[in-house]
């Protein structure tokens, strides 16, 4: 009995070697491997859930992130910062297949997002991913000026100023286009790595319309260093004013579409600091400023500026260099229309405290814009500089042209 217990056990033990059962137990083993996938297929979702940027990428755009999903509709995205946990807010679309968010990611940030779908039949999908947007050091930006929605004078250029020096010229410029209603052909130059301005040949037509689209979202600037910007500017050309300083004869006459809307006596540079002579743009407008002499040079024997005028009224800057054209309360009234006094700027009759509307430096402020002209003529000094200020029109059309990338 030992003998043959011991052979059914050995046989029992080692029936998979061979015999009549052996053929049945590996039938069942595929038989039961395919039940359970055919189960697990028709348990899973035929919702197909992906994101614009693959997991754990780096440098991804802050601008185009998106989530979608096929044969399926989205129940929840959830996209938040890993660092801090911040929730960021997004919007389905219509029919709920697209996500995004509401506004730019933040740079050089690592994001979690989580996506929940479902298929016609309520099975869920869901997609867990991480990615990091560009970081600073690997992008740059295009500071711009006039801003969106702005109403400008006919001299204002469009002027780019990047945080990074660009050494693809061609392929940024090519990706801003800038265009007006009026149909002038506008052109880009590049003053430097860092800044490029467009204008046409002649001032902008009065009343026209100017759009900048700003396509710079992944372009390559320089090397390993991309845009993050998409994004378009519109703004309004008002009415035609361009006034003209004679140094000589110490007057400005306005012009307003063509027409002289009026004549100022002023007071321009002196012969030992005289006004620069040509185009210029104004660029900034402050009812009262503070004017130190020794911010732009004009250092006294004891280290002081020669002069320090903490509320100069109606002020508008004209170059970056720190010409102005802004109202004097501090000298005499004989002197506007017979001497020039100025440090090179420009100064009509005021009154202390920028409260008479009447005075001559409060009427040329509260009618003027950013981007009307200022053209000095008959002064002892050179042309400024086109790029000192927005001046690129002291250019001819030639010269500007010649400085473009494309």
């Amino acid at each position: 009995m030992a003998v043959l217990l011991s052979g059914v056990l050995t046989l029992s033990a080692c029936g998979s070697d061979g015999g009549g059962d052996s053929s049945s137990d590996s039938a069942r083993k595929p038989d039961s491997q395919a039940a359970i996938d055919a189960a697990a297929a028709k348990a899973s979702s035929e919702a197909k859930v992906t994101f614009s940027a693959k997991e754990g990428q780096d440098n991804v755009s802050i601008n185009s992130f998106s989530a979608s999903v096929k044969k399926g509709t989205f129940t929840e995205v959830v996209l938040t910062a890993a660092d801090s946990g911040t929730a960021v807010e997004g919007s389905f679309n219509g029919d709920k297949t697209g996500w995004k968010p509401n506004g730019q990611l933040e740079r050089g940030t690592k994001y979690q997002v989580k996506a929940v779908a479902k298929d016609a039949d309520g099975r869920k999908e869901t997609v867990n991913r991480t990615f990091t947007t560009v970081s600073p050091a690997n992008s740059f930006i295009g500071y711009f000026t006039p801003d969106d929605g702005a109403k400008v004078g006919v001299g204002m250029p469009v002027s780019i100023n990047f945080d990074k020096a660009i050494t693809d010229k061609a392929a940024v410029q090519s990706a801003i286009k800038v265009n007006s209603s009026s149909g002038q052909e506008v052109v880009g130059h590049w003053f430097s790595p860092t800044r490029l301005d467009f204008r046409p040949e002649e001032y902008w037509k009065a009343g026209s319309t100017v759009s900048v689209d700003l396509n710079l979202d992944g372009v390559e600037g320089a090397d390993g260093v991309t845009g993050i910007q998409d994004k378009t500017v519109t703004f309004q050309v008002g009415r035609s004013q361009v006034s003209t300083v004679d140094a000589q004869a110490k007057t400005m006459t306005v012009v307003q579409d063509g027409k002289t809307v009026k004549t100022f006596r002023i007071s321009a540079g002196s012969p030992e600091t005289p006004t620069y002579n040509g185009q210029m743009v104004i660029s900034e407008k402050f009812k009262e400023t503070r004017m130190d002499g020794s911010t732009v040079g004009f250092v006294g024997k004891d280290g002081k500026g020669e002069y320090d005028i903490s509320d100069v009224p109606h002020a508008m800057r004209l170059s970056t260099s720190g010409t102005f054209i802004h109202g004097n309360y501090w000298a005499a009234d004989s002197i506007f229309g017979s001497a020039n006094t100025s440090h090179g700027c420009v100064g009509l009759n005021d009154v202390k405290g920028a409260g008479d509307s009447g005075q001559d430096g409060a009427w040329f402020f509260n009618n003027s814009l950013i981007g009307d002209v200022v053209v000095v003529k008959n002064s002892p000094d050179k042309t400024i500089a086109p790029d000192n200020g927005l001046n690129g029109w002291n250019m001819s059309w030639e010269e500007w042209k010649a400085g473009s990338a494309i």
